[in-house]
Order: structure tokens, then C-alpha cells, then sequence
């Protein structure tokens, strides 16, 4: 029997853990080894752009206000030694082969003025100067419809020509107060009719249906994203309205209200008046807020006071 000072020593496992301080020591080689190729990409990518030397900065998103203009910003740099007799300015509405091209101009021998083309539209104007290094562009009297991504371009000829873009563009967001477009009654799919408000605005408005009295309960409204890819319209509609009722049609969003009324002329009165007419609730008046009431007014003073009368026995005669 062996001493324990003399215990035979059992063979060394491959698989067996590193000491602690081998273990520190592989963990420390991994750790540099990542930070030198860390470096190295970092390097490699700096020396690019600096090779390079062109960036183009424009603003991620912009908002404007229906019928306000809006300018939107474009700026690029480029290396010092770089000169060129004649840089082109392109802005354009939307990316790939379905982009419109808004505005181009080209700007000759150091000249401070970018030529547009003679075609050009004029809601659209370059409003810095090439030259030092300033592509902004004006939109005058802003639509609902120039709502969209804008990119901005500048093109240096050459062997090959140079072409310097940010990819990312500038989203423009137009907003409007609410326009009642259009307030009608049609045949129900139920039974009877119904009122149908066609509105536009931006951000899209909330409708409401409004009684002589009290608020009525009309079907939520709901975007009409077939004519209008910018959910600028919405649709609103009032089952079951009545003959002789009022009706009225209230848009509003954080810029402003409009309202339109539905006046439905009584059956009984219809029919006494009109016998041809098909149904009498197609029989209405709709009258926006405002200029259009005043105008109902004073024609309700007219015809009360016999003008109406006297003016067609005149016509008559």
C-alpha cells in the first residue's frame, strides 16, 4: 500500500477545464483580437467618406399648412480642392421609377444663379445657391396633394458624371382644416334613405351629425383610401333620415370646423307641388356654414314680404 505522499498520479484529461488563470488569459486574447478588427473596419469605413468627401443632410420630415408655402431643406459638403464649372439641382416627388421630377436647374461657371428650365413650374423655386452648398426648395401656396417624400439631387458632369443623393429624403406632412365637400341623400340599403358628408382634411377630421335638438347617431366615419392614397377624405353617412327633417354635417380637426345642413323638404308638400317627382326626400337643400345661410335668410324675407309674386306676374306679362 503506497503512501498518500507517493499516490500515483492519474493521466491529465484533454477535456479536463483550464486553470483560472488560463482561462483569463484566452478570454483577454479574445477581447483584443475583436478590438483590433473593431479598429481595423472602423478605419477602413473613415477612410472611405474621407475619399469620398460628399454628404447630403436633409431634414428626416417637415410639415406644412394648406395654402402656406414651405421650404425644404437641403445642404451638402464636399473636399476643399473640389471645383466644378457646372453642377445640375434636382428635386423630386417620390423614389424609383414612379418619382416626378419637380424641379431642375444647372448652374454654369460659378455663377450664383441656378437656371431652371423654361417648362418649370413655378409653385417651385430653388431657394439657397449651389455654390455654397445650399439645394433648398420653395413650394409656394402647398396642396394636399404635394403631400409625399421629397429627395434632392445634385449631378456633376463628368467622365462618368457624378451623382450625390440622400437616400433617405424628407417625408413632407401637408395639413388642412376640415372641407365639407359634399353633403347628399341616396336610396338605403336597408330601407328608406340615407345623408351621405364627403369630407377632406388633414389630419383626417372626425364627422358628426347634428339634429334640430340633439346629436344623432351616425355611422362611424371611415377614409376613402381608393380616391385618396393620403387619407385626406373621409365619409360619413346618416341612415334613415326623414322628409321635412334637418340634418347637419360637422367636420373638425386641431385647425379648424366646417359644417354643412341638410334641409328635406316636408312629403305633403312635395307632393302637391312637384307630382313627377320620384320621392320626395330627393327633394333637399344643403347650405354651408356661413354666406350660404345669410343668402337662405334674406330669400325667406323676399318671399314674405310679395316680391316673389310681383316679379313673376311681370315675367308672366
Amino acid at each position: 500500500m503506497q503512501s498518500e505522499g507517493h499516490r500515483a498520479r492519474r493521466p491529465q484529461d484533454p477535456h479536463t477545464q483550464l486553470r483560472p488563470e488560463q482561462h483569463s488569459t484566452s478570454v483577454m486574447d479574445t477581447l483584443l483580437l475583436c478590438t483590433i478588427l473593431s479598429l481595423l473596419l472602423t478605419r477602413t469605413a473613415a477612410s472611405t467618406a474621407l475619399d469620398d468627401g460628399w454628404s447630403m443632410i436633409m431634414p428626416t420630415e417637415m410639415r406644412a399648412i394648406e395654402g402656406y408655402p414651405v421650404v425644404l431643406p437641403c445642404s451638402f459638403t464636399h473636399p476643399h480642392h473640389s471645383h466644378h464649372s457646372s453642377i445640375q439641382v434636382v428635386w423630386r416627388l417620390g423614389h424609383g421609377t414612379s418619382s416626378t421630377v419637380l424641379f431642375l436647374c444647372t448652374s454654369l461657371n460659378d455663377s450664383h444663379r441656378c437656371q431652371a428650365r423654361a417648362s418649370q413650374d413655378q409653385r417651385y423655386r430653388l431657394e439657397g445657391n449651389p455654390r455654397e452648398h445650399d439645394l433648398s426648395l420653395r413650394i409656394s401656396s402647398v396642396a394636399l396633394q404635394d403631400g409625399g417624400r421629397y429627395y434632392c439631387r445634385l449631378e456633376v458632369p463628368g467622365h462618368p458624371p457624378a451623382i450625390f443623393e440622400n437616400k433617405m429624403g424628407t417625408r413632407l406632412r401637408v395639413e388642412a382644416a376640415p372641407r365639407i365637400l359634399g353633403l347628399s341623400v341616396v336610396p338605403s340599403e336597408v330601407s328608406g334613405y340615407k345623408a351621405l358628408c364627403r369630407v377632406q382634411g388633414s389630419p383626417l377630421p372626425d364627422v358628426q351629425w347634428v339634429g334640430p335638438e340633439d346629436v344623432l347617431e351616425g355611422a362611424p366615419a371611415y377614409p376613402l383610401l381608393q380616391e385618396a392614397p393620403n387619407q385626406h377624405l373621409t365619409f360619413s353617412q346618416l341612415q334613415d333620415v326623414q322628409a321635412g327633417g334637418q340634418y347637419t354635417c360637422a367636420a373638425s380637426n386641431p385647425l379648424g370646423k366646417d359644417q354643412a345642413t341638410l334641409f328635406i323638404l316636408p312629403s305633403a308638400y312635395v307632393e302637391s307641388s312637384l307630382e313627377t317627382s320620384p320621392s320626395p326626400l330627393l327633394l333637399f337643400f344643403s347650405f354651408s356654414l356661413g354666406a350660404k345661410v345669410a343668402l337662405l335668410l334674406g330669400v325667406a324675407v323676399w318671399v314674405a314680404k310679395g316680391h316673389l309674386g310681383s316679379w313673376l306676374c311681370c315675367m308672366t306679362n
